[in-house]
């Protein structure tokens, strides 16, 4: 029973201390606009999926070319 409320606690700190900000909202909000600029936009542009639209057999061929270390 102690560890619930220790959490409680913790919680309502929390809950308390975003309650009373002031510029601490328009930070968030700065903050969750950049990670979804880049988790979902930048994703999209330069990290495409490499084996999307590849059958299981082309994946495994793909993936075994790579992991292969090159000779030359």
């Amino acid at each position: 029973m102690g560890i619930l409320n220790t959490f409680k606690t913790i919680g309502r700190f929390y809950v308390e201390g975003f309650r009373s900000m002031t510029w601490g909202r328009t930070l968030w909000l700065l903050v969750l606009l950049k990670l979804f600029i880049m988790f979902a936009v930048l994703r999209v542009f330069f990290f495409r999926p490499v084996l999307a639209g590849k059958t299981d057999e082309q994946k495994s061929e793909y993936v075994g070319n790579q992991l292969l270390p090159r000779v030359e």
